[in-house]
C-alpha cells in the first residue's frame, strides 16, 4: 500500500520559515509528480505546489510564488517544501500526494495522509 507521510510543520511567527518533508513509501512513486496541498480552517483543500517526476517542471499557486520552493530527492524518496516569509494566511494542514495530468491543475487521486499542521501567528 502506498503511503506518503508529511512532517516538519509547527508554529512560527509571520516572516518565519519552515521546511516540510513528504516521505514516500514506494520507490515506484519516483515516476510520479508529487504535490503539496493545504487545507485552511473552514476551507476546502487547495493545491499550492507540485513537482514533476524528474524535477524539470514545477507549479506554484500565485499566493506562494517567490516564497515557497518545492524540491525532491528521488534517491531518498522525499519531496520537500521550503516555506519562507510565512504569513498568517498560510496557516493550515499541509498534505502531500500524487498529482496526475497537468501540474497546474493539481489533480490528485490520493492517497492522503494525516498531514502536518502549520500555524503562522504572532
Amino acid at each position: 500500500q502506498v503511503q506518503l507521510v508529511e512532517s516538519g510543520g509547527g508554529t512560527v511567527q509571520p516572516g518565519g520559515s519552515l521546511r516540510l518533508a513528504c516521505a514516500i513509501s514506494k520507490n515506484t512513486l519516483r515516476h510520479y509528480a508529487i504535490g503539496w496541498f493545504r487545507q485552511a480552517p473552514g476551507k476546502a483543500r487547495e493545491g499550492i505546489s507540485c513537482i514533476s517526476s524528474s524535477s524539470d517542471s514545477t507549479y506554484y499557486l500565485d499566493s506562494v510564488k517567490g516564497r515557497f520552493t518545492i524540491s525532491r530527492d528521488n534517491a531518498w524518496k522525499t519531496v520537500y517544501l521550503q516555506m519562507n516569509n510565512l504569513k498568517p494566511e498560510d496557516t493550515g494542514v499541509y498534505f502531500c500526494s500524487l498529482v496526475v495530468g497537468r501540474l497546474m491543475d493539481m489533480i490528485s487521486p490520493g492517497p492522503w495522509g494525516q498531514g502536518t499542521q502549520v500555524t503562522v501567528s504572532s
